[in-house]
């Protein structure tokens, strides 16, 4: 199955989608299947969203939930759409639920501005965890605007909008 992949969605900025009747931006339905459309993505995609929620608000119960989803995909090769402001947490709770030896490569991602408003991080930061994932060891890892982290050496630097490592 190496040109399988299995895609968790969590809900967070990348998903979401402006509610003009509210005023705010809210979840409909996924991006996803017209952004790997639109990128011409040629993997086998399987789309799997048990979850819908801003990050700022996950229980760690839908952590484990996520977590769960990882330990159990017939997918050697996992992209994680999450919320930006606690994609580390989740990527910790994911590590340490996975047995030694572990063969998956699970790589989270998000945006800083939805895919539905102009100037979105969306569609480059997808493309770059997808390629990530398929050259990456075994492990959990960040991957934001270019750059890829271990799960264990990753933070957001919330007044630039960024993630840096933590050394």
């Amino acid at each position: 199955m190496a040109q399988d992949l299995r895609i968790i969605t969590t809900g967070g900025t990348f998903d979401k989608q402006y509610d003009a009747v509210k005023g705010e931006l809210t979840f409909r339905e996924s991006q996803l299947p017209r952004i790997l459309q639109q990128a011409r993505c040629t993997l086998t995609v399987h789309l799997e969203g048990p979850l819908a929620v801003d990050s700022l608000y996950m229980t760690e119960e839908q952590r484990q939930e996520v977590a769960y989803a990882c330990l159990h995909s017939v997918e050697d090769k996992i992209v994680i759409i999450h919320g930006t402001d606690t994609m580390c947490n989740t990527a910790k709770v994911i590590a340490n639920s996975l047995p030694e030896g572990d063969h998956h490569t699970i790589v989270l991602t998000g945006a800083m501005i939805p895919y539905s408003l102009e100037a979105s991080d969306a569609v480059f930061n997808l493309g770059c965890a997808i390629t990530a994932m398929q050259l990456l060891p075994p492990g959990v890892y960040i991957a934001m605007s270019g750059k890829v982290f271990s799960w264990d050496n990753c933070k957001k630097n919330k007044e630039k909008g960024v993630f840096e490592p933590l050394t």
